[in-house]
């Protein structure tokens, strides 16, 4: 018998949930930062290792919501998981032994499903100090999503916890998402890497057009901004800036797709996009009111 089942990677913010995503799957689809919370909604990836299936969600950082934005990405964070079959609770291993899971989820209930402890990040403990945590959380997996070590103990541990069930998915396939979803989160994931301070959290990108029949294949993205002020240093002096997000992008969505890309990128204002329940729904977040 085949199993399979929903995993769902979770926990605070910057814990690393994406970069262990895209390493269990073995392809960047979660878009990754230094700086906190730049996952918004679930990311999908899948694994399958012979007889087992393993669907990844990797759902928003659980975080203390301030506007509507973040009571979104929170709800999408507890309904993951809520309807996963096991959750992986993921901490920083140089923080010390985390809070329950239940605790920083703000469950109103305990969890029946299978709850595996991970601390990342592991591999920047000095010995003494991995020791004494390995003491502290005895049944927790230590390991490093930036350089893979212990993520073999977490497959492991995943697979005995799965129920047995036909795979979900096609054994080849890594997503769920289609191209036009990667290709919007990795334009996101350059304005991080490019903009500076909290800029980047005020910037939503909406693909308007996708063509792949075309050669170069082309896409026109949206980057939408609260503020006049805002769509200023995005677009940068003489155009500078976004020119050079999506020369950065625009490589990042070819070695996805494995060919050519025109990216056409623009930038638009829509006020206050962050507290608006409405432009919420328009781009894919789901308000507490859904």
């Amino acid at each position: 018998m085949t199993k399979s089942g929903f995993v769902a990677l979770a926990g605070r913010p910057n814990t690393g949930k994406s970069t262990l995503l895209n390493r269990l799957v073995g392809q960047t689809l979660s878009i990754t930062s230094a700086k906190p919370q730049s996952t918004r909604t679930r990311v999908v990836g899948i694994r399958t290792d012979g007889d087992v299936q393993m669907i990844f969600v990797d759902a928003p950082g659980l975080m203390d919501p301030e506007y509507a934005l973040h009571h979104a990405m929170r709800g999408t964070a507890v309904r993951a998981i809520k309807d996963a079959d096991v959750v992986v609770h993921l901490a920083d291993a140089t923080e010390g032994p985390p809070a329950p899971l239940a605790e920083a989820a703000a469950l109103d209930a305990p969890l029946r499903t299978p709850v595996i402890v991970a601390l990342n990040k592991a591999d920047l403990l000095a010995p003494a100090a991995r020791d004494a945590l390995a003491r502290a959380v005895p049944d927790a997996v230590l390991l490093s999503a930036r350089t893979g070590e212990g993520t073999d103990v977490l497959l492991a541990r995943l697979a005995a916890a799965l129920p047995e069930s036909p795979f979900h998915f096609p054994s080849d396939d890594l997503a769920t998402q289609p191209l036009r979803f990667f290709a919007a989160e990795l334009v996101r994931e350059t304005v991080f890497e490019q903009l500076e301070e909290e800029l980047p959290y005020a910037v939503a990108c909406e693909i308007e057009e996708f063509r792949e029949s075309t050669s170069p294949m082309y896409i026109r993205a949206v980057l939408y901004v609260e503020r006049d002020s805002q769509k200023a240093i995005v677009i940068g002096a003489q155009g500078g800036r976004i020119r050079a997000i999506g020369t950065a992008a625009r490589r990042k969505i070819e070695a996805l797709v494995g060919s050519p890309v025109y990216l056409d990128l623009w930038v638009k204002v829509l006020r206050d996009w962050r507290r608006d329940a409405s432009a919420l729904r328009r781009f894919g977040y789901a308000t507490p009111e859904d």
